[in-house]
């Protein structure tokens, strides 16, 4: 019965411990995809809390890199495919995706916190992407206020309420949002004499490549007597070693 008594406590330590766990990852930011390592960052706009980060997508579509977003992290909201623009929702972050209209090729992608979305967009054009329950957890806590910002693509007609855009300083790409990307890496051989300095086939570390002009493959052997080798046997003596012959004799100590 002692033992059955220990197994409620012991699940909820487990429980604990892994709300926590839940919870620092949480904090770490990987709730959200982010692009900072992706794409180049083009435009920052901070105001407090207020921050809005604009990366560019070259020669991508604006539902190519909504899907890349999407399959790198589910959203929490995401609106339905448009050419034009699109919206993705991750918590407190807001992707809000466009067609450059100088450059129709590349897309815009605007990263905002939700003050930013908040204080400066006109609540009346979120309705045709985002649900009316986050439209109205945005903007009725401030009384329907905001602005009547659509986007950056459109910041020349439809200017910020609240802060200003401008090129990234050192200081901004630091503090820009951290990025969660896949990487893939490769290993490398030193002194590849034909310039090819992968490990093996394919860059594989377990096989390697054939070299008709010169074996790549080492060897240890043993070597002929007295050539040196590095597992060559010591040279032969072939003189007996000299020996001296003496006698002694021992004496006892007499007694006094």
């Amino acid at each position: 019965m002692k033992g059955w008594k220990g197994r409620p406590l012991l699940g909820i330590k487990i429980a604990l411990v892994l709300s926590l766990v839940l919870s620092l990852l949480t904090g770490c930011g990987i709730g959200s995809p982010n692009v900072k390592e992706t794409y180049p960052l083009e435009s920052v706009s901070r105001d407090g809390n207020a921050t809005s980060y604009v990366y560019r997508a070259a020669d991508k579509t604006v539902p190519e890199v909504a899907k890349e977003l999407a399959d790198e992290k589910k959203p929490d909201q995401m609106s339905k495919e448009d050419s034009e623009r699109m919206f993705l929702v991750y918590g407190k972050d807001y992707y809000h995706l466009q067609k450059d209209p100088k450059k129709e090729t590349d897309t815009l992608i605007e990263v905002d916190s939700q003050e930013y979305v908040q204080k400066n967009y006109d609540s009346s054009f979120l309705k045709g992407y985002l649900t009316a329950v986050v439209i109205g957890q945005l903007f009725d806590s401030l009384g329907g206020l905001g602005g009547g910002y659509r986007g950056y693509s459109s910041k020349d007609t439809y200017h910020p309420k609240q802060g200003n855009y401008h090129a990234p300083t050192t200081s901004d790409k630091k503090i820009a949002p951290p990025l969660t990307v896949e990487k893939k890496g490769s290993i490398f051989r030193r002194g590849g004499s034909n310039g090819d300095s992968s490990v093996g086939s394919g860059g594989s570390i377990f096989d390697r490549k054939s070299d008709s002009s010169k074996s790549s493959r080492g060897s240890i052997s043993r070597g002929s007597s007295g050539s040196g080798g590095l597992f060559d046997s010591p040279k032969k003596s072939y003189t007996k070693p000299k020996t001296r012959v003496g006698s002694g004799k021992i004496t006892r100590r007499s007694r006094r």
